[in-house]
Order: C-alpha cells, then sequence, then structure tokens
C-alpha cells in the first residue's frame, strides 16, 4: 500500500506547503495531496492556496512524488476546462498525477454560491462526474472517485481507477466497499490527530487500512507541526514493510 499525505494548505503563503513536499519525497512517502476549496469547509474568513496551482508548483518542486487532489470538484468549471487543467497537470508530471474527482454536498455549496456559480442540482453533477473521469481516463491519466454514496462509488468503479473514500473509520473499511476491495480499487484518506497519535498509533491505522484492501491511504494531520508529521507518517509507512 502507497502512503500519501496532505499539506498546509489553507494559508496565504505557499512556501510550507511546498518545503513538507520536499521533506515528505526526502523522507520517503509516495505522494502529497491537495483540496480543492475557496476556504477550509464552514471558514470561509480563512484563505486557501487554489488546488491546480499549487499541484503544478508541487510538480515542479519535487521529481519522484505523484500529486493529486482530493478532490477536484466537478461544476465548479466547465467539464472541458476542467479536464484541460488536468491534461496541462499531466504533461507536467511525467505519470505522477492523480486526478481525484468529486460531485460536491451541501457543504461546499457556499463556495459556488460565493464566486456566482450555481450548485448544479445532483443528477447534473453526476453527469458531469462521468463525462471528466472519461475525458481524462482517455488521457491516461490516473483518476479518482472520491465519496460514499452508492452511486457515486458505482461511477467511480466503472469509470475512474479508483473509488477514495475520506474519514472512514479504518476497521470499517472491510465491511463497506467489497466490490471495490475486490478490483484493487479502493483508497483511503482522513484525518489523524497528532497530539494523541504517535508513530506507534499511525502505523496501526495504516495496518488495518491495508489489511481492508487499500491501495493508499492518505494521512492528513492536524494538531501537530508540519515536519514532524512528516517524519510521524513516512515512519509508520516504513513499518508497513520492515
Amino acid at each position: 500500500m502507497k502512503v500519501g499525505l496532505t499539506l498546509p494548505q489553507f494559508r496565504h503563503e505557499a512556501g510550507p506547503a511546498l518545503d513538507t513536499a520536499r521533506r515528505a519525497e526526502a523522507a520517503g512517502l509516495d505522494g502529497v495531496f491537495v483540496f480543492d476549496h475557496l476556504w477550509p469547509l464552514g471558514r470561509p474568513d480563512r484563505p486557501a492556496l487554489h488546488g491546480h496551482t499549487l499541484a503544478a508548483a508541487l510538480l515542479a518542486t519535487t521529481s519522484r512524488l505523484c500529486v493529486g487532489t482530493l478532490v477536484a470538484r466537478v461544476g465548479l468549471l466547465p467539464d472541458a476546462v476542467l479536464a484541460n487543467q488536468f491534461t496541462t497537470l499531466a504533461r507536467m508530471a511525467g505519470g505522477r498525477l492523480v486526478a481525484g474527482l468529486g460531485v460536491g454536498d451541501a457543504l461546499s455549496r457556499p463556495e459556488n454560491l460565493a464566486v456566482g456559480v450555481p450548485f448544479r442540482p445532483r443528477e447534473e453533477r453526476l453527469a458531469s462526474l462521468v463525462d471528466v473521469s472519461r475525458r481524462l481516463r482517455a488521457r491516461g491519466i490516473t483518476t479518482w472517485v472520491g465519496g460514499h454514496s452508492t452511486t457515486v462509488r458505482a461511477i467511480g468503479r466503472a469509470e475512474a481507477d479508483a473509488v477514495n473514500v475520506w474519514g472512514v473509520p479504518p476497521d470499517a473499511l472491510a465491511g463497506m466497499a467489497a466490490e471495490e476491495r475486490e478490483a484493487g480499487a479502493l483508497t483511503w484518506a482522513g484525518q489523524v490527530d497528532l497530539s494523541t497519535s504517535g508513530v506507534a498509533e499511525v502505523a496501526d491505522l495504516l495496518r488495518t487500512v491495508s489489511a481492508a484492501g487499500a491501495t493508499w491511504a492518505v494521512v492528513a494531520p492536524v494538531n501537530g507541526p508540519w515536519p514532524e508529521a512528516v517524519e510521524t507518517v513516512a515512519a509508520a509507512g516504513r513499518s508497513l514493510v520492515d
């Protein structure tokens, strides 16, 4: 199983995110992932670095890491524009790009409205999810579909390379996604509180996720300094193969 890390993105300066990515690459992690939000959910008073722009900087800054989105929402941009943004990143990536896609939910509605983009009905967003996934895979771009609903996961199995589930308790994975596991196409991501979890606890989490059949685990560390977060997650990842 590959292990990735989210980055310090909800700020004005890109330096901490780029430095964290360089540390992650040096520590042996497999990938870094960016969010596609205008602000942290529920906090429109706080900034956020633009996901695709940050991804481009990360690809230019690193040489080995996969760089991905968790997840780029269809509906903020026309389907063709979103697909072409990923295509531009893929030209930089040399096979290192993971295009994570999602349809958004009620929590992301205020972001659309803040920039004057209608929050389209669910059926329209699902159709866009299929369309963008097909465009990307036709161009050879690794694509994940993120979501928990039966419909979104079915689209992920049919139209993407993997289904990503966010925040599912690791010990619940084995019971929720048999179809994805059988296809080798389940990935997991979620927050880990580093004020209560050290290397041993993160390693236990990763082993549980791996045993459930996930091909990736993407850790979103909270409540800890970023340099220490990189070392903790990297050490936990190494324990899987020691």
